[in-house]
């Protein structure tokens, strides 16, 4: 229950209950704390049992810790129904990635072997390819960015 608190934690805990309730009433706390933890988890595996009991024999091996988002989804994406393994094994992210970075530079150079001729003839023919999308960055022609007008101003709607 308590599997992150440290030993000099604990000694912390004991000393400032010592100086809270006195060394006399200590033991008196210590039960009465017990008893009552007890109680709650008495009273949460009763709670437990009747939900069980209610949702029938369809629910015997229902877990309440599988209420849990977490544990949900974890105990989900772990059984093998759904093959998420396999497409997650068969997937090579850099693999993709460099898929991806190959086709922008091909287009890149394509682009560029094509405005360089004066008679257009490294052009590239469209119906052999889709259309490409130009994905690299273009400096500003001016230097300057373009006047934008500011958006009309309404006294009314303040």
């Amino acid at each position: 229950m308590f599997n992150d608190i440290g030993p000099l934690e604990v000694v912390t805990i004991v000393v400032l209950a010592v100086l809270v309730f006195g060394p006399d009433k200590l033991p008196k706390v210590i039960q009465d704390v017990s008893r009552t933890i007890r109680k709650i988890r008495e009273f949460s595996d009763s709670a437990k049992q009747d939900i069980r009991d209610e949702l029938g024999p369809e629910f015997k091996d229902f877990e309440f810790e599988d209420l849990n988002p977490k544990t949900f989804i974890r105990k989900q994406l772990d059984s093998d129904e759904l093959g998420l393994k396999e497409i997650r094994n068969g997937f090579d992210l850099k693999k993709e990635m460099a898929d991806v970075s190959d086709a922008v530079h091909t287009v890149g150079e394509l682009e560029d072997s094509g405005s360089s001729s004066p008679s257009g003839g490294g052009r590239v023919d469209m119906q052999k390819r889709p259309e490409a999308v130009d994905m690299r960055k273009r400096p500003e022609t001016s230097g300057k960015p373009a006047a934008v007008e500011p958006p009309p101003f309404d006294a009314d709607a303040t």
